[in-house]
């Protein structure tokens, strides 16, 4: 990449950078039970809405208490549960389309970020029905106010509950696009440890790795502010802590908890300070091979920290000491930047999180690189500004395609 252009990447990210402070960030009011959405809608005189899920959850019957509660206080619905792994355009318009025949009011997300992610979409879509969302994907194009949003993470990863961000699949083109807004930022998040005790072990590690890559991108990245560290600090604190606990014993409740505050305090993190080339990547990989987003991130997490060498040394060090993985006292950046990426490790390989990711083909790499280059620059304030090069070079190692 030309020095020219780094610049202006650096000088954009500055800018947003400056605004952070004006810009309308708001965080969603907490709910602790499906059962209470119902008194919330009845509060906005709302007794119709769409429930978006999708089948695993909707069988595990994870849905059940919140529909009795609406059937008990005269509330209609519809469900929809046709959310892929990476929801897509298709699955957008799809319960559009059925929100409208039932003349929904409102929009009640029940799952992983996926579900939480499409419903989001909906909703833009709903309130822009002369908008595509290919003309939605980037920051803040959305000029209209967005249906009652009520999200409920059966997952503890994505942050989905608390961000402004969504993430839609265009299974046409196999791309995977963005639409950031502060619109989306759901209005209220239920945080009930219950709704995740039914996940299985692989997906409680790759969601947990999910917001453990939120977190750290958010901190070592050069839009940081002291509310956003501290709250990515937590949120490693807490992951380092719970994650592992939660994926040797499911029904551990305590475990369950912690790891959604930090799911939710990573979200908040990233929300602010942006995440990056991780995240640039992985959104590629689950737009050309629908691999799932997690599962994606966990195995970048440690591939991309090591790449980013000595310019993230000190960040990483202060992040080693601040969850223990060494102490206070130890002086070296180095070693203790090295020990933070070797626990990350560690964690993924007692988690059974594979070291690479399989059907990366050689063939795909450069264009994939260049829509992860594409997504990262100028938005994600980076440690390092990467081009085509550098991003190829990570698809090779995540795909064990460079020896």
């Amino acid at each position: 990449m030309n020095t020219l252009k780094k610049y202006y990447c650096r000088f954009f990210q500055g800018i947003m950078r400056a605004a952070i402070p004006v810009l309308p960030y708001r965080q969603p009011q907490i709910l602790h039970s499906l059962k209470s959405i119902a008194n919330i809608l009845l509060s906005y005189d709302i007794n119709n809405i769409m429930i978006v899920t999708d089948e695993g959850v909707y069988g595990l019957g994870l849905c059940h208490s919140l529909e009795q509660a609406l059937q008990e206080n005269g509330i209609q619905y519809i469900v929809y549960k046709n959310v892929k792994a990476n929801p897509t355009v298709a699955n957008v318009e799809e319960a559009r389309e059925l929100y409208l025949q039932n003349s929904c009011k409102a929009l009640v997300a029940v799952g992983g970020g996926s579900p939480m992610d499409a419903a989001k979409a909906i909703a833009a879509r709903i309130a822009h029905p002369h908008k595509t969302l290919s003309k939605m994907k980037g920051i803040l194009k959305l000029r209209r106010k967005l249906p009652l949003l009520i999200c409920a993470p059966t997952t503890a990863g994505t942050g989905s509950e608390t961000t402004l961000a969504s993430v839609i699949t265009d299974e046409e083109i196999g791309f995977k696009y963005a639409i950031s807004d502060f619109r989306l930022i759901p209005n209220y998040a239920v945080m009930d440890p219950a709704l995740t005790l039914g996940l299985p072990p692989q997906l409680t590690a790759t969601t947990g790795m999910d917001a453990l890559t939120h977190a750290v991108e958010a901190y070592i990245g050069k839009s940081s502010t002291k509310d956003t560290r501290e709250a990515a600090i937590e949120a490693i604190q807490l992951i380092f802590g719970n994650l592992q606990s939660a994926y040797h014993n499911g029904d551990n409740l305590i475990a369950r908890q912690n790891m959604l505050r930090a799911a939710y305090l990573a979200g908040l993190a990233f929300t602010k300070s942006y995440v990056g080339n991780i995240h640039a990547v992985a959104h590629s990989l689950g737009g050309r091979y629908s691999i799932p987003h997690g599962l994606a991130n966990a195995v970048l997490l440690p591939i991309v920290l090591r790449e980013y060498g000595t310019a993230i040394e000190t960040k990483l060090a202060l992040l080693a000491k601040h969850a223990g993985v060494v102490s206070f006292e130890h002086a070296d950046d180095k070693i203790a930047a090295k020990t933070f990426i070797a626990h990350i490790q560690k964690m993924n390989d007692n988690m059974n999180i594979p070291r690479t990711l399989q059907g990366i083909v050689q063939q795909d790499i450069h264009e994939m690189a260049i829509k992860a280059e594409k997504e990262a620059n100028p938005l994600y304030p980076v440690p390092v500004i990467w081009g085509v090069e550098e991003f190829s070079k990570i698809y090779r190692i995540a795909g064990g395609l460079d020896k």
